[in-house]
């Protein structure tokens, strides 16, 4: 592209607001800048689109969000007649213009004649995927960017499931996308009978939703009022929901009060992401000065759950998210068949970057485990297909990014559901004479220890996406024979969906496609190299199965050493 010529023509069009033109001449002498705002468009993907806030064709702004929402009102003018009147659902987290471009979405909607229901506050991505199925509407737009730095706003679409957008359906609005040559052509109808707001009934019945899914009332009614738990909302959509259905079973809260407010620039975080420990430490001082048990944090779209546990020494650890999943699993599996309720044809699906020990976990149990690839969106394809064909019953979903699902209320990851699962699963042990990590300790004594670790590569750059994926390429051209001490098993090519062991005999793999390499090593561990979709990130994930912690701490450096030795 000519990031020049359509710089210049960005600015001198009439139809760009001055505030946008300010931002555009502020950069006339930074080549550079230009280059990234222009020189290339912001890439709509099967996760939607994820992009730095400001002026241009490569930026998030109110031009990008209302050409991708006119790409998908021509998308849903091709579905039967009644899919207008269904309408689509819009809802937004704390990040800066989430507001703005949620009404410009609505907008778009209504001057294509389809009706939108926009929530009239900030609410998480499992309320608008629980509002897309309860008003049968057609679609629903999440604006967030998630975790990201608070640079970032996003834009996701969901199906009429609830699910994030399928691969297939996502292709034809890309399409229409596209073919919007003229960003500032797109206009809205900001007022219009065409645009509701979402009934508060719909809260109502979602937190309804969630109190089915508790498994110990008896504990929770022992033990939940003298609970000490911290939560952090990190300034996000997660307060209300989470702070309602843990009040409304009984369970009492401390909340970090400088966390509450809605703050864009996420000012007390340095990266509102519950992942890292840092994000958490202002709820674990609190903590500390309360002697509280557990902390809890959520990401601004409360899609993501953070936890912290005491050791038997007093201090704080911040679990991984595959180690919150294993926890929550076992918790889960472990209720249900004290319950009877453990139903015969169970399934557990999880991300196959997730930690191995889950299979281990559902083989003791006697449940079926599925793999997906990395986005909580195949979870919910499974769900769909399982509802359809009745083979099996979807128990617990979860993905190591702190991702977790229980209940077929939503069809993507849900931190509220799974902040109220954390809570009486801690009043569980509590009530039985155990900790949260001491269970942590005694599924290790079980099953072995299992290491898990991803590690970021930041990349930069208007080519940042070309060049991880580049990386990922080259390395299905390389025959690799061991890392460090560690056999290669196999080698899954996931772009190709082929398998191909040490001998080189290859299988195909029945999962959906994506740009990704996986290393099967002997003992069960795996390495995993994967460019991030939503952000300029190469990931490698190391799941290391060792003896003990020490062993597999040492065997994981031998691991990395060796990635890093072939990456270079």
């Amino acid at each position: 592209m000519d990031y020049q010529k359509i710089y210049e023509q960005w600015l001198g069009d009439p139809r760009l607001a001055e505030a946008d033109r300010a931002e555009l001449a502020a950069i006339a002498a930074d080549e550079k800048e230009k280059e990234y705002r222009f020189g290339g468009e912001l890439e709509f993907g099967t996760a939607g689109m994820r992009g730095i806030i400001g002026c241009g064709v490569n930026m998030m702004n109110v031009y990008t969000v209302r050409r991708a929402t006119q790409g998908l009102s021509e998308y849903i003018k091709t579905l039967p007649a009644s899919a207008m009147a269904r309408g689509v659902v819009i809802s937004y987290d704390t990040r800066k213009n989430s507001r703005l471009f949620a009404e410009a979405a609505a907008g778009v909607l209504a001057k294509n004649g389809i009706r939108a229901y926009l929530f009239t506050r900030v609410h998480p991505v499992p309320m608008l995927s629980y509002a897309v199925r309860r008003l049968g509407a057609v679609a629903g737009i999440m604006i967030t960017a998630s975790h990201n730095p608070k640079e970032y706003n996003g834009y996701k679409v969901y199906g009429e499931d609830g699910a994030q957008m399928s691969p297939e359906a996502t292709a034809v609005v890309v399409g229409f996308i596209e073919k919007i040559l003229d960003y500032l052509s797109v206009t809205g109808m900001p007022q219009s009978p065409l645009i509701t707001p979402v009934p508060d009934s719909v809260d109502d019945d979602y937190i309804a939703e969630l109190e089915k899914l508790t498994l110990s009332k008896k504990a929770v009614q022992a033990c939940g009022k003298d609970l000490k738990l911290v939560y952090t909302p990190v300034h996000g959509s997660g307060y209300i929901p989470v702070t309602r259905i843990l009040a409304r079973l009984g369970i009492h809260v401390h909340v970090v009060e400088e966390q509450i407010a809605e703050d864009p620039a996420f000012s007390t975080v340095a990266v509102p992401n519950p992942e890292f420990k840092e994000t958490l430490s202002m709820g674990i001082a609190l903590a500390d000065r309360i002697d509280a048990d557990v902390v809890f944090g959520t990401d601004p779209d409360s899609d993501r759950l953070g936890v912290a546990v005491k050791d038997e020494r007093g201090e704080f650890h911040a679990l991984s998210g595959n180690q919150v999943g294993i926890l929550l699993l076992d918790y889960i599996l472990t209720r249900l068949k004290e319950e009877n309720a453990l139903p015969a044809d169970a399934a557990v699906v999880k991300s196959f970057v997730s930690t191995g020990m889950a299979k281990l976990i559902c083989d003791d149990f006697g449940v079926a485990l599925f793999e997906t690839p990395v986005g909580f969106k195949f979870i919910g394809e499974k769900i769909k297909l399982w509802e359809a064909d009745k083979t099996h019953t979807f128990v617990f979903g979860f993905e190591e990014s702190c991702g977790y699902l229980r209940g077929t209320h939503a069809r993507d990851k849900d931190a509220v559901v799974a902040s109220m699962l954390c809570a009486e699963m801690v009043c569980y042990y509590t009530y039985i004479g155990k900790t949260v990590y001491g269970r942590l300790q005694e599924i290790y004594q079980k099953y072995g220890y299992v290491l898990d670790k991803n590690i970021s590569i930041q990349y930069a750059g208007l080519n940042a996406m070309k060049e991880m994926n580049a990386v990922v390429d080259g390395l299905k051209k390389v025959r690799i024979g061991s890392f460090g001490p560690c056999k290669v098993v196999a080698t899954r090519d996931y772009s190709a969906s082929i398998r191909t062991d040490a001998e080189g005999k290859t299988e195909p793999l029945d999962i959906p496609k994506c740009n990704c390499v996986y290393y099967e090593l002997e003992g069960g561990s795996f390495i995993c190299v994967r460019p991030s979709g939503t952000e300029p990130k190469l990931k490698i994930y190391y799941s290391v199965k060792a003896a003990d912690a020490s062993a597999a701490a040492s065997l994981m450096e031998l691991l990395k050493q060796s990635v890093e030795k072939l990456l270079k």
